[in-house]
């Protein structure tokens, strides 16, 4: 039995080592529902295979293309959990998703290529490739009966687009594609030859009434021009070792992505504690995934039944991810004004919409992290509760 109740948050520990608008950097007696990264400690497994590993004294260099038996890791999970067949050759783990998203575009675009980025979406998508030297197309990214609508996708391309963003399950919506959208938008990256940048770094993260499809469930061959994406921080609650992994099914994009990763010059690279703390994730860990998931769904389903009580909020419910997306718009103030608001007054801080983390499709929009207590979340949603309602009744004597 995984402990995931409010004895098993170290709150001392929390507020000296996390970091990323997390306890170690925000007020005291503020409650941070923010960055999506757990107040859990990770698995013990983890902990003893660092120690283990850590025992001979030897931190000596590792393979360039990483540790064979991660690798083979990687692909064995991805077989197992996914149904995605990637050969372990094809592999290259690195420190961190993020850090791979980077490498992808370095790897595959050029000043002046286009790249088209959901609004909303997570930040990375845009930073990355924009640094590499796009012009980033911005799609709208509306829920539609259900799902993401992507039915007018095909008029955002043009011979300049190098690259589209998919994020699956999608950050902050918590929405899974269907298969016949995952195709829409393969058979749009066969006909115009662009590479699908694949970050799937919630897939483990589905809720029971949904279901997750990997776009490699179309075939490997027809995935030539898809570079994906995972790491680990979401799943096993070890984002400050920057554990992580890039792949693909085309040794000649293999290869591009090994070349700009800087992998063999030693200048880039993943450790070799990241990489024994990937493997036990892997290899033994995902018994507390699941259990941590059970324990987010309780978290949801709270948190939605409380946040839909709240006069002038609306959320939908979503299929994947620790986090809410609540739609705060009615309240007629920037996202951003408004969780200053909540911070200041109220003590708790959520992560605001609008261009800076997700895109300028995302203002009216707060998000909320739910890898947490119940007893945290129920606090921190209380304080929600109150600032809005105070909000909500100043507007309705204003009205009058």
């Amino acid at each position: 039995m995984v402990d995931f109740s409010n004895k098993a948050v170290d709150f001392a520990t929390l507020k000296k080592r996390a970091y990323n608008q997390r306890w170690a950097e925000i007020p005291e007696g503020v409650i941070p529902l923010t960055a999506a990264d757990s107040d859990f400690p990770c698995a013990p497994e983890i902990v003893d295979a660092i120690v283990e590993y850590s025992k001979k004294g030897y931190f000596n260099y590792i393979p360039n293309l990483g540790m064979p038996e991660f690798r083979q890791s990687i692909s064995r999970a991805l077989k197992t959990r996914k149904n995605e067949e990637i050969d372990p050759d094809l592999i290259l783990p690195i420190d961190s998703a993020a850090r791979a998203m980077s490498v992808i575009s370095k790897a595959f675009i050029k000043p002046g290529d286009e790249a088209i980025v959901c609004d909303p979406v997570d930040y990375l998508f845009k930073t990355n490739m924009e640094a590499a030297g796009a012009k980033i197309i911005l799609f709208p990214t509306k829920i539609v009966d259900g799902k993401i609508d992507f039915s007018d996708l095909e008029s955002y391309i043009t011979p300049k687009t190098k690259m589209f963003g998919l994020c699956n399950p999608h950050n902050p919506l918590g929405m899974c594609y269907p298969k016949e959208d995952l195709d829409h938008i393969l058979s749009l990256s066969e006909k115009y030859g662009f590479y699908i940048m694949n970050d799937e770094i919630w897939s483990d993260i589905i809720y029971p009434d949904s279901e997750f499809t990997s776009i490699y469930a179309l075939g490997a061959e027809r995935n030539k021009n898809t570079l994906s994406v995972f790491g680990f921080s979401k799943s096993f609650s070890i984002a400050g070792l920057r554990s992580g992994c890039v792949y693909c099914t085309d040794p000649d994009n293999f290869e591009q992505i090994v070349t700009a990763s800087e992998v063999r010059s030693t200048v880039g690279g993943i450790s070799s504690l990241s990489q024994i703390a990937g493997m036990a994730c892997l290899d033994k860990c995902y018994y507390w995934v699941d259990a941590f998931r059970e324990h987010i769904q309780k978290n949801r389903d709270y948190a939605l039944e409380r946040l839909r009580a709240i006069p002038g909020v609306t959320c939908h419910t979503p299929q994947a991810t620790f986090v809410l997306f609540p739609d705060i718009s009615a309240y007629g103030m920037k996202a951003e004004e408004l969780t200053a608001y909540l911070e200041k007054e109220y003590k708790v801080r959520i992560v605001p919409g609008g261009d800076r983390f997700f895109g300028p499709g995302s203002e009216g929009h707060v998000r909320i992290c739910m890898a947490t207590s119940h007893e945290i979340l129920a606090e921190g949603l209380n304080r929600v509760e109150e600032g809005l309602k105070t909000l909500w009744a100043k507007k309705q004597d204003q009205s009058v």
